[in-house]
């Protein structure tokens, strides 16, 4: 069991507690059971006699809003809830304009606290949407998938798609705190969960073998819901993640590391039009094997573990080719072209996150266009 990060957290009855040290800007990540219905006690210091808007998406809001909204609504001065469509079309500039007019008409002000109830689509939103609201009010995450509890709902990237590619409008912006409640994941499908899952290995390729070799054992009780299993893998990988992000908040070096995979991932979402077709884990999961297969074209890495990786996906029911993938069987090219579109890329000029082996990633500037596209063309 990988032990890497764990002297960076905390623990209080069956909550585990990781901090995510950022100055004036810290907050915590709290991870366990039953935290929802204790929603009134962990968000007493950020909501008390404030005008609190709780927003959900359309499957959340059936499960989860109104009894939070009941919880909270003692402590506050006022309580509304609004919801928008599922899915990653939410993340719109169309649905963003929505989102803010219906805030707007609640008659808020600045102490006004936004919470974004749901996925990583929610979190996304809601927290640019926070960032934006009269210059910047408050806003908690409270993640209700797997991907959201690992990844999106931590670190403070906040946005929305735009046609020509993925996240492209946004800002970094830090909730106020991070409620993780591992017993709402009990709800999700077997598809969400091995969406959740992908992100998860991406902590242990990226930064700590010992870790993805515990997945190795274990990812099969993550993604069947055991809830031990699935507590260690979020509290290890929102570990891994606040201890990048405290060094990094802006992405300007190593946080770049998170997106392994990603460039590929994204161009599959783009190309797929956020359409629900391509769920983003899925995505991800097959960049994650051509990020190894890519590392060997160029030179780094080995086959054995790029062979080793697309097994575990495999194993747990995860793409690993782009025949697998909606957006899979595209022109070379044509991905390529999302690529170009990268926040990553400078002067035109692409960056990958490329390994040496497992647990040992690197960022990598330069990479000629060309060379993805032959690469590509390679494996089609």
């Amino acid at each position: 069991m990988s032990n890497k990060y764990q002297t960076h957290s905390a623990q209080e009855d069956d909550t585990v507690i990781v901090p995510v040290d950022l100055g004036a800007r810290s907050y915590e990540i709290k991870i366990g059971p039953k935290l929802l219905a204790q929603a009134d006690t962990h968000l007493a210091p950020f909501i008390t006699d404030r005008h609190v808007i709780i927003i959900a998406d359309s499957n959340t809001k059936a499960l989860y809003q109104s009894d939070l909204a009941d919880k909270i609504a003692p402590l506050c001065r006022k309580v509304d809830c609004l919801d928008v469509p599922a899915g990653e079309g939410a993340k719109s500039l169309a649905q963003f304009s929505a989102l803010m007019e219906d805030i707007l008409a609640l008659g808020v002000d600045r102490q006004a606290v936004l919470i974004a109830l749901g996925g990583g689509v929610i979190g996304d939103l809601v927290g640019y949407a926070a960032a934006s609201l009269l210059r910047g009010v408050d806003f908690i995450q409270i993640p209700t998938s797997l991907l959201a509890q690992v990844d999106s709902s931590v670190g403070g990237k906040t946005g929305i798609n735009a046609k020509v590619g993925k996240n492209l409008i946004g800002a970094f912006y830090q909730p106020k705190i991070v409620l993780a409640d591992t017993d709402v994941l009990a709800t999700l499908s077997p598809r969400q969960m091995r969406a959740g899952y992908a992100e998860i290995v991406k902590y242990g390729l990226l930064g700590d073998a010992d870790f993805f070799e515990w997945l190795e054992a274990n990812g099969t009780r993550v993604i069947a819901g055991e809830k031990e299993a699935v507590s260690h893998a979020v509290m290890t990988s929102c570990l891994a993640k606040a201890a990048i992000v405290s060094a990094d908040e802006t992405e300007a070096g190593r946080r770049a590391l998170l997106n392994l995979g990603h460039t590929f991932a994204h161009a599959f979402e783009a190309e797929a039009g956020y359409d629900g077709r391509l769920l983003h884990g899925e995505a991800v999961a097959v960049g994650l094997g051509l990020a190894f297969e890519f590392s060997a074209y160029l030179g780094k890495g080995n086959s054995q573990d790029s062979g080793r990786v697309k097994a575990h996906l495999a194993k747990m029911g995860l793409p690993q080719s782009l025949a697998d993938l909606p957006a899979g069987k595209a022109d070379a090219a044509i991905l390529a072209g999302h690529m170009m579109k990268d926040k990553k890329t400078q002067n035109g000029v692409l960056t990958f996150i490329l390994v040496n082996q497992i647990g040992d990633a690197e960022i990598t500037s330069h990479i000629a266009v060309n060379d993805v596209i032959d690469f590509l063309e390679s494996r089609a």
